[in-house]
């Protein structure tokens, strides 16, 4: 009976690790290949005689890419943009969570504005009513117009709701009667136990910054103020724009596929760089909000 339960264990355990590894080599296995593809020179790639190790090596995209002023420009209106989106999300995103998560005898509302938060998670009023209020505000070609139509992350606030509620009451009237006010016992009792909650939706609120370009379409007019993945959106290769012999060589060297795919390794190193300094936070923030006892 031993050996048959062990059995079962064993292939139990197999079979995790291989949906692991498969699950890991199809998020991996796509990203070396845009590596390689944009290592690679163009008739290679055209010949789709690249996989996942580069042919022909040339970094003539990533130098074209690199030496163009208005891309550093845009980087660092991406840069500006996370910074401002990652605070308000934060601030409204805390703000609305802690009262929403105490019990319906201390916030007698609470089951309102959470029906209304639903509501606002599952509806919007759509791209066309959302511009007009931009607009209509003058924020058009400003980064404000990049994130303030996002400023409250319903989900994140869902999440974080879930985490507050299972943190210890006993902290909490116990700070109360010590006299703390309800903005203290924020600070010094909810948000220190939080740092796995809030790493986990400060990560969602930077990778949302990041790689969305859409905004910058619908709010920008002038291409001196796209961010970043905006920018890089619209750029391609044009031979017929160049006249220098030189740089006619160089061009010949690279196509849309391949700049394209140097395009995706660019605006993925950020992401890349940050998230393991949260990653110790992520998974258990993830997961511990749904933990109650």
């Amino acid at each position: 009976m031993v050996k048959k339960l062990s059995g079962k264990r064993v292939v139990s355990m197999v079979i995790v690790w291989a949906v692991v590894v498969i699950l890991t080599l199809s998020c991996l296995l796509p990203l070396i290949n845009m590596l390689a593809i944009s290592l690679s020179g163009s008739d290679a790639v055209a010949a789709n005689e690249v996989g996942f190790i580069p042919k022909d090596f040339t970094l003539v995209t990533y130098k074209k890419l690199l030496e163009d002023a208005q891309f550093w420009k845009s980087f660092l209106i991406s840069v500006e943009r996370v910074v401002l989106g990652l605070l308000i999300n934060m601030f409204f995103t805390v703000s609305m969570a802690y009262p929403l998560s105490k019990s319906k005898k201390r916030f007698p509302a609470r089951e309102v504005y959470i029906k209304f938060v639903i509501f606002a998670m599952l509806f919007s009023g759509g791209i066309i009513p959302l511009f007009m209020v931009v607009s209509n505000l003058h924020l058009t070609n400003t980064i404000w117009a990049l994130v303030l139509p996002g400023a409250v992350p319903v989900f994140n606030v869902i999440l974080l709701i879930n985490f507050f509620k299972g943190v210890p009451e006993s902290l909490d009237e116990a700070a109360r009667i010590d006299g703390a006010s309800p903005i203290e016992i924020l600070v010094k009792i909810y948000l220190p136990v939080s740092l796995p909650a809030l790493a986990t939706v400060a990560l969602f609120s930077i990778v949302n910054h990041w790689n969305d370009y859409f905004s910058g379409l619908i709010y920008m007019s002038k291409s001196a103020m796209y961010p970043l993945q905006t920018y890089i959106q619209q750029l391609t290769v044009d031979i017929t724009q160049v006249t220098d012999a030189e740089q006619l060589k160089q061009m010949a060297s690279m196509n849309n596929r391949t700049f394209n795919a140097t395009k995706i390794v660019v605006s993925t190193i950020p992401l890349l760089i940050i998230y393991p300094f949260l990653q110790k936070y992520f998974v258990s923030g993830m997961v511990i909000g749904a933990v109650k006892e």
